[in-house]
């Protein structure tokens, strides 16, 4: 049987963030991911924005570690040359009756600890953004957008410079914890058992599944996964916008708002459509919902604009109706099986923060706890 001291389970961004964080603590460690490359699933399917933490309730792992997270990413951006921009972003009130939504994410948001937004009348959204059609916004300059795979290649090279190595095509099958630390089996070309003294599950849509597949913690212990699909439209063409542009939020979501990416096209989503498996097919025919919403706070959008994108999914674990859950990072403190953790749940702002989770899951097995 081999052995390991700390392997991490799923080469996305937080995962690696995670394996970054421990490899610098010194500990040696080992990243599993059931694909040919990194970073396939979730981390390659969404926004690809930096949160300011303006959504989450205070004193939430979201709150805190997307604040922390993205006082981090923005300099490491700059330090490692990963494409980022400071764009900033507009949550607009089309309508009077919804400006008192306004004022609730701002005092949660300062809650939060973000102290730089900026309530704007229909004349200052005028100014910035002249085809934005809103009686209200908040101005939040500290969102901004991010290349996700140069993030994660800096990551990763991170890691490999502290010791940590990669093992692609190698899904974990099972696995057992038996008190001295946790025993996986893991399948591919070269199938073998391994015997770790910390494992991080961080799977993302498949993380309560492994969660169940690991012997050693009450199945009551474990949330139940739950899957929000999102898809996105691309726009043909250039959009008179500068900034991000985001509507009150919605059950399950923040609903269909406009993000930029590097290059400066535009793409608009996700939306959000409860599903029993992942699956990534986008329905052309959901265009009618995406110009109906975008048209509340931009009237200007032309017909036959909208080009079916891409899809995404977010691992929940609540389901429709329910009040959004937060992050679990469930170490020994919460279920009592040492040597394992566990991240269920990690859906937006995960991208944002990743390096604060990394963070907290090397606190965890440092402490032994």
């Amino acid at each position: 049987m081999e052995t390991a001291d700390c392997v991490v389970i799923g080469a996305g961004v937080v995962g690696l963030a995670c394996a970054r964080s421990l490899a610098a603590s010194g500990r040696e460690v080992l990243v599993v991911e059931r694909e040919t490359a990194f970073g396939t699933g979730i981390s390659s399917r969404n926004s690809e924005v930096i949160h300011a933490g303006l959504y989450y309730p205070p004193g939430s792992l979201k709150a805190r570690l997307c604040v922390e997270g993205r006082r981090l990413l923005y300099p490491y951006c700059e330090a490692h040359g990963v494409a980022h921009a400071r764009c900033g972003k507009l949550v607009v009130a089309p309508w009077a009756d919804m400006a008192e939504r306004l004022d609730q994410i701002r005092a949660r948001a300062e809650a939060n600890g973000v102290d730089d937004l900026r309530l704007l009348d229909r004349a200052a959204i005028r100014e910035l953004e002249p085809a934005l059609d809103a009686h209200a916004a908040l101005l939040s300059p500290s969102t901004g957008i991010v290349d996700s795979h140069g993030l994660m290649l800096a990551l990763l090279g991170d890691a490999e410079r502290d010791g940590a190595m990669l093992a692609l095509a190698s899904p974990v099958l099972g696995g057992k914890a038996d008190g001295d630390g946790v025993i996986l089996d893991v399948g591919g070309a070269q199938a073998l058992q391994l015997r770790a003294r910390w494992v991080v599950n961080a799977a993302g849509l498949d993380a309560v599944a492994l969660g169940a597949a690991i012997e050693g913690i009450p199945p009551a212990m474990l949330p139940h996964a739950r899957y929000a699909r999102g898809v996105y439209f691309s726009h043909a063409g250039s959009v008179p916008f500068s900034r991000l542009i985001y509507p009150i939020p919605e059950p399950g979501g923040l609903g269909v708002h406009l993000t930029l990416d590097l290059g400066g096209q535009a793409k608009f989503g996700p939306d959000v459509e409860w599903i029993d498996v992942p699956d990534y097919r986008v329905d052309p025919a959901r265009a009618e919902h995406f110009y109906r919403a975008i048209r509340n706070w931009w009237p200007g959008l032309e017909d036959g604009r909208l080009v079916p994108g891409y899809a995404g999914v977010r691992p929940k674990i609540v389901g429709p109706g329910e009040a959004d859950a937060d992050f679990r990072i469930d170490g020994p403190a919460q279920h009592g099986v040492s040597g394992l953790v566990h991240l269920f749940g990690i859906e937006s702002p995960g991208l944002t923060a990743a390096l604060a989770i990394g963070e907290e899951v090397a606190g965890i097995v440092g402490r032994g706890a």
